[in-house]
Formats: structure tokens, C-alpha cells, sequence
């Protein structure tokens, strides 16, 4: 017999069925006892009776919590007085004719039927496949796809074309630090992880592609942070012959219809978004991420809005030097080479944000297309202009034969979905997260590998000294 859903099971009342899945609950009555049997679309209520099939009765009472079973029985409905309106399978139950026990399982380290809120988040993590059993995140989960699909629809409708970009690619100095990937088959030298697809989208621009998406994977190797993971999800977005407001009024029709499509209980405080000027809205609220909710109680009141108008640089006060508000390749509001030089603080860039409820959700800019600009920008950042023609000499070859202007924007998908489903942080809507610190507590990562493995990459492991 083929296997069926539990939630399929409504529509086979008074039939024989086959149903697997976790044993979640288990309550007894004397001769009579209940279990619900779990799987990925739901509960379903499984009754055993004594006096009707003493065999089964007798194999089942030996079964715990999280067992793995399968069991073949009539899908019947329950008695009035039984009936369960909080689960769609609360008015049938199934009494079976046959049951095989697939696995044992030990007793988990916490429970998997509550939200899971209540549990220390370390153990969560090092437990998170059994984590992932609990419904509010297998919730997440299912919202996350429907959000991508959304994207991927939407996209593709507005002429986009979903390409992946290379996941080894090349050390550059574009901001955070890079994750770097020795090569073994030609020792000394490197991969790096991309931070972003940033320099692949653009040469696909170079490429003609003209609109370009990606759900991309992005990897930096920062500091620790509560609310940040050195692998995070961004919605990767490149378009050619455009301009700010064309970028602008993309994302907020983008978002305006996943929110009413897939989240019909929202409210968008206001459409189209607001558009605030950096100078303003540092002003008006003292920062770049305004809480433009009208009732900030509220978490289904969705209040976006875009930052416009950045600095092209800010000091490093630590550092004493000039560094990329956003990064180099953001296109300034000037041409004037020697301005850029000699008035960095001046120069403001076609550079935007996009904000939910006090939270950068996103961020992009128009890019610089003009060699010579770019070569000034990195020359105020502190690279001298040989270091950039060699690290970035298939930029200069590229742009070389012809680039259209071009500009983009790239949405963190983890960090929306979170705001959207009212979860404390980005690592309640990640399947498998990092800590606040980058360590993988399932997996004990970062690791120690092989004398043998480094041996083969021509690695030594220094002892780093204690800084004074």
C-alpha cells in the first residue's frame, strides 16, 4: 500500500490507509490509548484498543516518544464529543490493523511540541535537527520558500534572468574580511569566498545580460555579532541603463506584492515607500535606520522606507583613514577626479538603503563605470593604483570593451523574513545557523583537520602571540 499524508487522510474516511511519521504524544485510558502520529504536513490522532486487536495493542504499548513508526488502519471519524477543532485532522482518527516500528529513539534533550522559545539557544543548536522537529520552525521554513518563490516569480515576469556566480572567486579589498580557500594544486596562493556576487553581476552587465538575479550566498569573516552569521541569504539584483529611481521603485513593488500575496495580515504604513536623504534622516532621528511605524507596538505594521543620498566615504577614526561608506564601486555624484581626492568629505554617492521597522534590510547603488573614478576612490581609501590594476585587472580589461551604466540592489533574506515572522533574530529563520560567534555547535566547527591535510596544502600553523 502507498503511503499517504496525515493531512490527505480527510479524504479517505472510512478507508484503509498507510501513514508514517514520529509518535509525538501518548495518553492513556486504561484499556484504550491515544498517540499522534507526526509527519510533515501535521498531527493525526492514532487509537489503540485492547479488545479490538490485542497483537497491536500489546507491540505498541512498548512505544515512546519520537519512535518511528509506520501503521496501516481505517481513517474513522472521531465521536462528537472528541472531535479537535485546533488541528485540520481533529475530526478523524485511525485505528490500526497493522503496525511495524521503524526506529527507537532515546529521550530528547528537551521537547520538540512547544515553541521552543523557553529552551537555552545553545542547546538548541547543538540538538538542531531534533530543533527543526518543532512546528514553529518547520513554519519558518515553509515561509522562507514561498518568499523565494515569490522572488523568483516576480523577477522572472519583469524579464530577470536567475544566474549563480562562482562560490571560489578572488581576494579583494572590498570591506569585510575575506574567508580564504588554499589551493593545493598550486601551493602559496588562494581562493576566496565571495563576501558578494558584487564584481560577477557587473561583468555580467559588461556581458549584456541587462537584468540579472540571484538568490546568493554570502560569506564575510567579521567580527561577532548577536544578530549576524558569517554565511548569510541575500536577494542579489543587477540591472543595466537605469537610474536610482528605476532600482527604487523595483524593490518597493517587489515587496508591496509579496506582502500582500503571502502576508495578507500585514499593513504597509506607506506606499510608495518614504525616500529620506542620509542629512535628513540623520536629523530627524539620529540615525540611518528610522522606526517609521505609526503604532511601533505593533509587529503586522510594515513600515519601509529608503535612505538616499550617502557619503561616499566615512573616517576611520581608529584606523585614521578614509573607508567605502558602502563599497568601492559605488558610483559618487561627481566626475570631478580631483574634488574626490582633495574633498573626500564632501562627495556624496548614488548609494540607497532600504529599511523595515528600524532594520537595513538592504542596501545598493548605482556603479562606477568610469575607470579613472575608480582608481580615485581606491587611491582615497589607501591603495596605491598598481595593487588595484593587479587585483582588479579583469575589471580594467572588461570595462575595457564596452559597459552599459548599470546599478543594483541586494536584500538580506534572513534578516526580512525574521522582521515578518516576528522571530528574535535571523538564526530562527536559518535551518542551520551559526552562533552569534561562528561556531556550529551540531558540528563543533571551526575545526582542527590533519597534519596529513595541511601537509597537502602546504600550511603551517603558526602560534599566534598575545598582542600588548
Amino acid at each position: 500500500m502507498k503511503r499517504i499524508f496525515n493531512l490527505e487522510a480527510k479524504d479517505f474516511v472510512g478507508k484503509k490507509v498507510k501513514l508514517c511519521g514520529w509518535v509525538e504524544n501518548i495518553r492513556w485510558h486504561g484499556k484504550i490509548f491515544f498517540f499522534d502520529l507526526r509527519d510533515k504536513t501535521g498531527k493525526i490522532q492514532v487509537v489503540f484498543q485492547e479488545n479490538k486487536n490485542k497483537e497491536i495493542f500489546e507491540r505498541a504499548k512498548k512505544i515512546k516518544k519520537e519512535w518511528v513508526i509506520c501503521i496501516e488502519g481505517v481513517v474513522k471519524k472521531r465521536p462528537e464529543r472528541m472531535v479537535n477543532p485546533k488541528i485540520p485532522t481533529g475530526e478523524i482518527e485511525i485505528e490500526p490493523e497493522k503496525l511495524e516500528i521503524f526506529s527507537e529513539a532515546k529521550t530528547l534533550p528537551f521537547p520538540v511540541e512547544t515553541s521552543g522559545y523557553e529552551i537555552d539557544e545553545a542547546l538548541r543548536l547543538k540538538y538542531r535537527y531534533l530543533d527543526l522537529r518543532r512546528e514553529r520552525l518547520k513554519r519558518n521554513l515553509k515561509v522562507r520558500q514561498k518568499v523565494i518563490q515569490f522572488i523568483r516569480e516576480f523577477l522572472i515576469k519583469e524579464g530577470f534572468l536567475e544566474i549563480e556566480t562562482p562560490i571560489l572567486t578572488k581576494s579583494t579589498p572590498e570591506g569585510a574580511r575575506d574567508f580564504l580557500v588554499p589551493s593545493r594544486l598550486y601551493p602559496g596562493k588562494f581562493y576566496a569566498l565571495p563576501q558578494s556576487p558584487q564584481q560577477y553581476k557587473q561583468l555580467l552587465m559588461v556581458a549584456g545580460i541587462e537584468r540579472y538575479f540571484q538568490i546568493a550566498k554570502c560569506l564575510r569573516d567579521e567580527d561577532p555579532r548577536a544578530d549576524r552569521q558569517p554565511e548569510f541569504t541575500q536577494l542579489d539584483i543587477e540591472m543595466s541603463f537605469v537610474e536610482t529611481e528605476d532600482i527604487l521603485q523595483l524593490t518597493e513593488n517587489l515587496f508591496f506584492n509579496l506582502v500582500k500575496n503571502l502576508f495578507p495580515e500585514k499593513k504597509i504604513t506607506q506606499f510608495p515607500f518614504l525616500r529620506i536623504p542620509f542629512k535628513d534622516v540623520m536629523k530627524t532621528f539620529g540615525c540611518d535606520t528610522p522606526d517609521l511605524r505609526k503604532e511601533k507596538s505593533n509587529p503586522d505594521e510594515l513600515a519601509f522606507c529608503f535612505v538616499v543620498d550617502f557619503p561616499m566615504f566615512e573616517w576611520k577614526k581608529e584606523e585614521k583613514r578614509w573607508g567605502a561608506m558602502h563599497h568601492p564601486f559605488t558610483k559618487p555624484k561627481t566626475k570631478d577626479i580631483k574634488e574626490i581626492k582633495e574633498n573626500p568629505q564632501n562627495i556624496l554617492a548614488h548609494q540607497y538603503d532600504l529599511i523595515l521597522n528600524g532594520k537595513e534590510i538592504g542596501g545598493g547603488s548605482l556603479r562606477i563605470t568610469n575607470l579613472d573614478v575608480l582608481l580615485a576612490i581606491f587611491e582615497v581609501l589607501g591603495h596605491k593604483k598598481e595593487e588595484i590594476k593587479e587585483k582588479f585587472s579583469h575589471y580594467f580589461e572588461a570595462f575595457s570593451y564596452g559597459v552599459p551604466p548599470h546599478g543594483g540592489i541586494a536584500i538580506g533574506l534572513d534578516r526580512f523574513l525574521a522582521i515578518l515572522l516576528k522571530e528574535p533574530n535571523i538564526r530562527e529563520v536559518i535551518a542551520f545557523p551559526k552562533t552569534g560567534d561562528s561556531r556550529d555547535l551540531m558540528l563543533d566547527l571551526p575545526s582542527e583537520v590533519s597534519k596529513e591535510q595541511l601537509e597537502e596544502l602546504s600550511i603551517k600553523i603558526v602560534e599566534r602571540k598575545n598582542k600588548k
